[in-house]
């Protein structure tokens, strides 16, 4: 397996998971189903809330998820006595909670135009929808709650976070319109970006939470973001963060190639002298930097960064160990 795309030929491979590269189809992401064991959802860093655990209690007692009122009884804790029902009642009830010690799993999926692009195998974004799906069919087979938050260049999708296979499902008809959403909109049209997804991610995460940002991060390599950076680390206060950078070999190192060709981007028209060496080694040049600078800012507040190629299957970058 660990050369699967050699062995089994990149067309072939697409075929088995019902892909084309470029859309996305529900029968390619629950072709992960069978594949959990390739990711541990294992928390690589415990985040201290007295509100968070790893596992559904089967027991009721103190916790976040209200339960249920019933009478006082001796041994009672006096401070879950409900003082509404008991006032209006006229005798003592106390509150009961389900302990929620099951862990909360959330994911950021950026379809923006920018991850509309790939050189070799995949899309960036068929590719971020792949990495989605192994996560949210992981967290299924744990018993982790799952929800989501998938955006595009016009308008976001929230799934909070739910269990059993139905959130998956969910999960996964989101990503469908979004991507279906994005690929019939403008190169002009803007309408969401990453920081305001960020403040949203912040509203809908548990302390405790492991959270999995699916995103090229390309804001990070040009702009000077202090708002998004603060937003990473008020998430990273209270969860775990795992930011999963898609990129395309494309944008890292440019080819040689015998005339310029004429490129198409969200960005607009422009033309790569790909025969120009000079043009080659200054451009791969800046782009490692870009690279080097989107790294430190994701490392100084993200708890793990992965690198995924949209140029090799999810599946064989996980057999290489370079996931």
């Amino acid at each position: 397996m660990a050369k699967l795309q050699s062995a089994m030929g990149v067309q072939q491979w697409l075929e088995q998971l019902h892909s084309n590269g470029h859309s996305l189809a529900l029968k390619e992401l629950t072709y992960y189903k069978t594949k959990t064991q390739l990711l541990d959802l294992a928390v690589r860093k415990r985040i201290r809330s007295p509100h968070s655990g790893q596992y559904l209690a089967p027991h009721k007692g103190r916790g976040m998820e209200f339960a249920e009122v019933r009478h006082y009884q001796s041994g009672d804790d006096v401070r879950s006595i409900d003082w509404r029902v008991t006032a209006r009642t006229g005798e003592a009830h106390t509150k009961l909670f389900q302990e929620e010690k099951e862990r909360p799993v959330l994911m950021l999926v950026d379809f923006s135009a920018s991850m509309h692009f790939g050189s070799q195998l995949l899309f960036k974004s068929v590719q971020a929808a792949h990495l989605a799906a192994l996560i949210a069919w992981s967290a299924c087979a744990r018993g982790d709650k799952l929800g989501a938050l998938v955006f595009n260049d016009q308008q976001h999708h929230e799934f909070r976070p739910q269990s059993r296979d139905k959130a998956v499902l969910r999960v996964f008809h989101g990503l469908l319109d979004s991507h279906k959403q994005q690929q019939t909109l403008s190169s002009s049209a803007t309408g969401t970006d990453l920081l305001r997804q960020l403040q949203r991610l912040n509203q809908l995460a548990k302390p405790g939470s492991t959270v999995y940002l699916l995103s090229d991060f390309a804001i990070l390599q040009h702009d000077d973001n202090p708002a998004i950076e603060r937003e990473l680390q008020r998430l990273a206060r209270h969860c775990e963060v795992v930011a999963c950078v898609i990129s395309d070999p494309f944008e890292q190192h440019l080819p040689h190639y015998p005339e310029a060709v004429n490129v198409r981007s969200h960005q607009g028209h422009f033309s790569l002298p790909l025969q120009d060496a000079g043009f080659r080694r200054r451009f791969n040049q800046q782009a490692q930097q870009l690279d080097a600078l989107r790294q430190q800012k994701l490392s100084r507040y993200c708890h793990s960064l992965v690198e995924i190629s949209a140029a090799k299957a999810l599946e064989q970058q996980f057999y290489e160990g370079s996931l």
